[in-house]
């Protein structure tokens, strides 16, 4: 008698992937964002409208994801597609970039973020960002090492929480009275590309969606559904929040605050407010960092298993139950991107710039990675097609490649140096086991 392979169960409706979209692309980001985005737009229009474009782009971004995803379901998500179309050598690269670039960024960035509003709790000098996030980073990365991870009820709290905050703010920011309005400053402004890197970060997490194709119970009907309703959730939830902000502030005030959730509940119930604020975006931004620290080293893990000459970070260790050597690897990075961002004036914004080239570029190869499957495989079983092919996923690939420009034109020396670390990875491309089939 043969053992009979399980398979995904199609369960899931509609509300559940928008529960998940919308849990997943809701992030701390959105409390930092702001600020930096009104201090490159320079005008409220343009302003508010780079967050309803950010929309428009995540659907498109989505629905393309969701093709490739239904089309070639498992575990590998971009090393999968990028693997089977563009080779295994650039599969590995992108497994390099998302260990070395993509994730200890994130998790850098991530740590600035909680750093700025615990600042608001407690200062610890001109360096309390960068010391809060580097004291984070190696916490978390030593409880994860031990073993111990938050619940997933605690995970969840902590989301639920991130969003709670928004919806309060909305309400704060249209019932409170407003500040003196401040205008923009001549030196604001000017810089599109930049604004739109700055909004997609907040909207980032989109891709997730796709992996839910196997288990929905429609996914020709469902998948479209679920992306439209889930992203015209955030949509709205972001545009409300700045459009909240800008009530309160203007766009100078958004642009010259450091902590602009705290800020706006400060004027509105004073300190206590202020107070809550942060502490929620700090417990949040945990919940957020010890996520992110938790899957980077498994993609440390997993890269190492395939290029022997780093193949001490593939280890897996029994005791520990997890890949302890990656953690430190990953752990000894992320503070050393903690250091590059405190040498500048906004950490948070030097880890956008040293990410975000390296993010576009991969995210332009899986956009191309769609119609190199049409093309090679025109008969291939698509349980979802991206709606009005090639229009869809050519608007996809455009956005991307301007991304990657803007990413590389307006933002700092911290992209070059993004970059620069990719491309040390292209020899580990070369000594990777080539052959194997993606997962």
């Amino acid at each position: 008698m043969g053992i009979e392979t399980a398979h995904p169960k199609k369960i899931l409706s509609v509300a559940d992937a928008v529960a998940f979209f919308v849990g997943i692309v809701i992030g701390v980001g959105i409390f930092k964002t702001p600020s930096i985005v009104a201090a490159t737009t320079g005008d409220p229009w343009l302003f508010i409208g780079v967050w309803v474009a950010g929309g428009v782009a995540t659907i498109i971004g989505a629905l393309c994801y969701a093709e490739l995803a239904a089309m070639y379901p498992g575990a590998g998500g971009e090393y999968n597609f990028l693997a089977r179309a563009w080779g295994t050598r650039t599969a590995v690269l992108f497994a390099w970039a998302r260990g070395a670039v993509i994730q200890t960024g994130a998790i850098a960035l991530v740590g600035f973020v909680f750093g700025d509003y615990a600042t608001q709790l407690l200062p610890l000098g001109p360096y309390s960002s960068s010391i809060y996030a580097a004291l984070c980073v190696v916490a978390l990365t030593a409880v994860n090492i031990i073993g111990t991870l938050p619940g997933t009820r605690v995970q969840k709290t902590l989301e639920t929480a991130t969003v709670l905050a928004i919806v309060i703010v909305i309400i704060v920011g249209f019932s409170a009275p407003s500040e003196a309005a401040k205008p923009a400053s001549p030196s604001m402004g000017g810089a599109l590309g930049l604004a739109m890197v700055l909004v997609l970060l907040s909207y980032g997490g989109w891709n997730e969606i796709a992996y839910l194709s196997g288990e929905m119970r429609d996914v020709r009907r469902d998948m479209v559904r679920a992306i439209v309703l889930g992203t015209a959730v955030v949509t709205v939830l972001y545009v409300a929040f700045n459009l909240a902000l800008l009530k309160a502030f203007g766009i100078g005030g958004i642009a010259g605050s450091k902590a602009i959730g705290a800020d706006l509940m400060r004027l509105a119930a004073g300190e206590a407010g202020a107070i809550l604020l942060a502490l929620t975006v700090c417990l949040s931004s945990l919940s957020t960092l010890n996520g992110t620290i938790f899957t980077g080293a498994r993609s440390w893990y997993a890269l190492a298993r395939d290029v022997p000459v780093i193949a001490r970070f593939g280890v897996w260790d029994e005791r520990r139950g997890n890949p302890a050597n990656a953690f430190l690897l990953q752990g000894v990075l992320s503070l050393a991107l903690v250091g590059l961002g405190a040498m500048t004036r906004d950490g948070f914004s030097t880890m956008v710039d040293y990410t975000a080239p390296v993010f576009w570029f991969f995210l332009l190869l899986v956009g191309l990675a769609l119609f190199i499957f049409r093309f090679r495989e025109p008969d291939r079983e698509r349980p979802f097609r991206v709606p009005l092919y090639p229009v869809t996923p050519a608007i996809f690939v455009g956005i991307c490649a301007y991304l990657l420009y803007s990413s590389l034109a307006y933002t700092g020396w911290g992209a070059l140096v993004g970059v620069g670390v990719v491309a040390l990875g292209v020899p580990l491309a070369f000594l990777s086991k080539g052959g194997k089939e993606p997962v």
